[in-house]
């Protein structure tokens, strides 16, 4: 059983959800200099929107920082010793007062957590490919004056404090929650392309321009590449809850937060889905792995091992005691809802 909460609160103060009580956090913050987030970080700092107004990119962009930082001081307090966080974040570009220049905000988030003492992992580019005709900005065909064009966002991961230990029943855990071989080879390169991948199981017209939020994928990779069966993930900017429909489909707990009522109850009416639903993430992701062992040459099939609770072959040992439990229900009460699994 999980379960999965929509707080409906400012992250810059969680004081409802004790200290180191996660051992994952997954988010996608708002963007800093990014113009579709000007006003949401000028609500919370005026003296933003003073910088904007006076043309004063590079004050306006510090202190959009400083507004994520105090959630991110939150985050490091929720977090457990040797948790991970992970933020997909990108870059912005912009001109203010006829000068076009780069705003850095993942350099911003780096700093933060090494501040913090954090390990600073290796981060993962999102492949965010533009098909616009027009894409490339500046002074056309001539040199000296034309910009590159940003297609990738950051997943920027840390690690807080050494290694995490498993022993007894936790090791357990982690050993039913293993991935896939060709999982492992797909996920852990630092170049995503998720076109063709699961974009989400949202239900429809609930205002993803208006929350950007990211697609399913995403935070799934993640849930099941930095945590273990059981474990709670927190997300401090839940949007429409994807971190938590992911965690629903990984048999692991969640807490979302989300500062907008009217997307916070959008995001409780999108992790109120059918079991079905999630199992169909499930039963893709399984077929996908029979689809890669029988796309193996017979020798290497032979060299394969048997995972015993879905009968079918793997390529490692380590991949034997993988467990992918269906959802038997989906219940709802209040702003919590709870995964019962078969």
């Amino acid at each position: 059983m999980t379960t999965h909460k929509i707080l409906v609160g400012d992250s810059r103060n969680l004081a409802a959800i004790p200290a180191s009580s996660v051992q994952l956090i997954v988010t996608s913050p708002p963007y800093p200099m990014v113009e579709m987030w000007d006003n949401s970080f000028g609500r919370q700092d005026l003296s933003i929107k003073a910088a904007l107004e006076a043309n004063d990119g590079i004050t306006a962009y510090h202190k959009m920082h400083f507004v994520l930082n105090k959630i991110w001081a939150e985050c490091d307090r929720i977090l457990s010793e040797n948790g991970f966080i992970c933020i997909n974040i990108g870059d912005a570009t912009r001109t203010i007062n006829g000068n076009f220049q780069l705003y850095p905000n993942h350099t911003q988030v780096i700093l933060f957590f090494q501040s913090k003492g954090y390990s600073v992992l290796p981060d993962i580019h999102w492949r965010k490919q533009s098909n616009s005709p027009n894409k490339f900005m500046g002074s056309g065909m001539y040199p000296a004056g034309a910009y590159v064009t940003y297609e990738h966002e950051y997943i920027l991961v840390f690690r807080k404090g050494g290694k995490r230990l498993f022993s007894g029943e936790s090791k357990k855990k982690r050993q039913k929650s293993a991935y896939f071989w060709e999982e492992r080879n797909i996920w852990f390169s630092d170049l995503w392309d998720i076109k063709g991948t699961s974009q989400s199981i949202t239900v429809p017209n609930t205002g993803r321009d208006r929350n950007a939020s990211y697609p399913f994928e995403i935070p799934y990779r993640l849930v099941n590449m930095y945590s273990s069966e059981g474990d709670t993930v927190l997300d401090p900017f839940a949007g429409l809850g994807t971190t938590c429909l992911a965690c629903m489909a990984s048999n692991r707990n969640s807490i979302g937060v989300e500062i907008d009522p009217t997307i916070a109850d959008l995001a409780l009416k999108n992790i109120h889905v059918t079991p079905d639903a999630l199992n169909g993430i499930i039963r893709s992701r399984l077929a996908k792995h029979v689809a890669f062992i029988d796309s193996l040459p017979a020798e290497k099939k032979e060299k394969c091992y048997q995972n015993t609770a879905h009968d079918f072959k793997v390529k490692t040992k380590q991949e034997t005691a993988i467990k992918i439990d269906p959802i038997k229900s989906v219940l709802s009460a209040g702003n919590t809802v709870t995964c019962i699994y078969e």
